[in-house]
């Protein structure tokens, strides 16, 4: 599916990459478009960015024609075959060389300032573009970060031709490449919006993530102890999913997450809003509604029914957990999650205690809301126009205590500044009140029969 833009494309990416969270990593992105969505991986990820600025070194007779490529600290990696194919000369090398540092360097010094490059030794290096077509400048990045040191290399891109891809097996470690087209042309005929990316927009997003980098982290002053986070596996039936439990201390409730198609647990918007609800008493269950070779089937990813009932089984499955056995549940679900949610909720088997639904898609469920009873939070964003729309126009189906809340100047994703949180807050404060009492109860969108 084609991406908005690369920030669009960026966080998409992240969520690929959630398990490098924690790892000694350094993102790096390729000047000058590979920078913006590198800027979303390093924020999702909390790892500094960096550009990694290379030149390719190409025959004098045929520029496009890589014989090798430099990098900073006068790191050269060479083809001997081509040189030696094409007959180039030191001298000639020597030449071509001279010329390219000195635009390197000079691209180098524009991009960081006083900032000195971040030592990729010993580290993992993930370097990010914002696609690959040929792929000769991921090449010749990964061959630099490689001989500066890096312990790991890999390479991360939204878009890539297929047989590019392949090739870079032989240059990164681990290539991630969310899609590989068949009838791939170009890296642009997959975003809308493609704009070039100027260098002070790419100085600005350095300077951006290094002030983040050097905050220092509020002093937490009577901190509880941090909430037992655990690797899971929750049982659909038979079928094993793979899950992220977090249990805080005097847990009040627990939340279960039912993401929307495309994402998985690693998803950092709905890993932002856990957070939320853990700082508040709530624990999570983040887990995939689909195995791995299940997601590739895009009619499981919209089978809402198939995936209410894995909610249904994951409920069931923590209420045999000794730590969950009396523990008051709901479900938090985002786009067609939300549908699964609302659909698990109606089920006789379940018995939940509230639902919130996030730029959802209820009218994904409409054969099932009548029969919901749980209260239920409606959150769209003003701008998410036709979603907005389809949520007013199941409200009128439901039965169930609810309250439609509309978070101002939020779109589909509540990517614009302050919107996650503001929809995380009004999330917490239902489930709280519908599983604690401990907020003030939110009116309730329609008078009960």
């Amino acid at each position: 599916m084609p991406f908005v833009d690369r920030t669009d494309a960026g966080r998409r990416l992240a969520e690929q990459l959630e398990k490098l969270r924690g790892e000694n990593v350094v993102v790096v992105g390729l000047p000058r478009g590979g920078v913006p969505v590198a800027f979303e991986v390093a924020r999702a990820l909390d790892a500094p960015l960096d550009v990694i600025v290379v030149r390719k070194l190409g025959v004098p007779f045929q520029p496009e024609l890589a014989m090798g490529a430099i990098g900073e600290n006068g790191v050269r990696v060479l083809d001997t075959d081509i040189i030696q194919t094409c007959q180039i000369t030191s001298e000639e090398l020597d030449g071509i060389e001279a010329t390219e540092r000195t635009e390197l360097d000079r691209r180098a010094r524009r991009f960081r300032g006083d900032r000195p490059r971040t030592p990729l030794q010993g580290r993992i290096a993930l370097i990010v573009d914002d696609g690959v077509a040929t792929g000769s400048t991921a090449r010749a990045a990964c061959q630099v970060a490689r001989a500066q040191g890096a312990e790991q290399v890999i390479l991360a891109v939204p878009v890539g031709a297929p047989s590019a891809v392949a090739a870079l097996g032989q240059e990164a470690d681990t290539v991630v490449c969310l899609e590989m087209p068949s009838w791939f042309y170009a890296v642009d005929q997959w975003y809308d919006d493609f704009r070039q990316t100027s260098d002070e927009q790419v100085v600005d997003l350095l300077r951006r993530s290094a002030e983040r980098a050097a905050a220092p982290e509020p002093a937490a002053v009577g901190a509880a102890d941090p909430p037992a986070r655990d690797e899971v596996e929750v049982f659909a039936g038979m079928i094993p999913l793979a899950g992220h439990l977090t249990i805080p201390g005097d847990m009040v409730g627990l939340v279960v997450f039912a993401h929307g198609s495309g994402s998985s647990r690693h998803s950092p918007r709905n890993r932002h809003v856990a957070r939320i609800l853990n700082d508040a008493g709530l624990g999570t269950l983040l887990f995939d509604l689909l195995t791995y070779r299940e997601e590739v089937d895009r009619r499981l990813v919209f089978d809402i029914e198939l995936l209410a009932g894995r909610l249904v089984d994951a409920t069931t499955w923590l209420r045999n957990q000794p730590s969950c056995k009396h523990t008051r549940i709901g479900y938090f679900g985002a786009s067609t999650g939300a549908a699964a949610a609302l659909w698990a909720a109606a089920d006789s088997h379940t018995d939940v205690s509230a639902v919130v639904s996030r730029g959802g898609r209820p009218d994904l469920a409409a054969e099932q809301l009548h029969w919901v009873r749980t209260p239920t939070l409606l959150i769209v964003g003003s701008r998410d126009h036709a979603v907005l729309d389809l949520n007013r126009q199941a409200q009128e189906h439901l039965r169930c205590e609810n309250h439609l809340a509309v978070v101002p100047g939020a779109t589909h994703l509540f990517e614009e500044p302050g919107t996650l949180d503001h929809a995380a807050y009004l999330a917490r404060d239902w489930f709280l009140t519908h599983m604690a009492g401990a907020a003030q109860p939110v009116p309730s969108g329609r008078p009960q029969p």
